[in-house]
């Protein structure tokens, strides 16, 4: 039995998120789905990140087992051979210490949200960002984000559903860039919330819009209705992992 490490691009457009249920296909069962075309064995495959149905990934780290004595390059194309037509692709795959656990040995996460800010709908970006007609302000954005920097309660972008035992998290970074219409968010923390990033994203494009909420205020009422509404999982993408 050999643990590798896979890098994984994916297209959550019509997955459930990433971990497996009966209730669709996700990311988890996708991979297993692979593994067991290979070796018709279906260990469990441990990511970086649990991703919501919708969320994409430009490179998500993951783990698994695999019986036998392969090479990682052998894994890889055996993999991507039964993952052609699937939403889901390894970019990379390395032989890991015994060990390693792509979750828990995790000491960074990042993330972006894509924004369009035009009057067109989008075409060619349909589900992979989040359509904004009207024009944001982003300096206003940008002034409110710097509140957030740092550690926090952070209970006002916690989801209701949210499973983490302390609301209390370090964000290391925010920057909102923008490049022609479209407007980037990236985010950088060793942990996240459940529907954090969209939740303060959400909130974010309500400044952008106008809308007079006071960041310092949102944060000490500690309260999920103090903040904006939660943004679309169609313009959020799980970056990287760091180790």
């Amino acid at each position: 039995m050999t643990r590798f490490i896979l890098t994984l691009e994916y297209d959550g457009t019509d997955l459930i998120g990433w971990q497996e249920n009966r209730q669709g296909p996700s990311v988890q069962a996708i991979i297993k789905d692979a593994i067991f075309g290979f070796c018709k064995q279906r260990p469990d495959v441990v990511g970086a990140g649990r991703t919501d149905a919708g969320v994409h990934a430009v490179a998500m780290t993951a783990h698994c087992d695999i019986p036998g004595d392969h090479s990682a390059q052998t894994v890889m194309r055996a993999l991507n051979f039964y993952l052609v037509n699937q939403p889901v692709s390894v970019l990379d795959c390395k032989v890991a210490h015994d060990d390693f656990n792509a979750r828990f040995d995790c000491v960074a996460r990042h993330y972006k949200y894509v924004v369009l800010n035009r009057g067109a709908s989008p075409v060619l970006q349909k589900n992979r960002v989040y359509w904004v007609p009207r024009k944001l302000d982003v300096d206003a954005m940008r002034h409110a984000a710097r509140c957030l920097i740092g550690n926090h309660d952070f209970t006002s972008f916690r989801a209701s559903e949210c499973q983490a035992k302390s609301p209390i998290k370090t964000l290391d970074k925010i920057e909102i860039t923008q490049n022609g219409d479209e407007i980037i968010f990236e985010f950088s923390a060793r942990s996240f919330l459940h529907h954090m990033v969209r939740n303060i994203v959400g909130t974010l494009i309500e400044i952008g819009l106008g809308k007079p909420y006071d960041m310092d205020a949102v944060l000490a009422a500690k309260n999920r209705s103090a903040a904006g509404p939660t943004a679309p999982a169609s313009g959020l993408y799980f970056i990287r992992a760091d180790y």
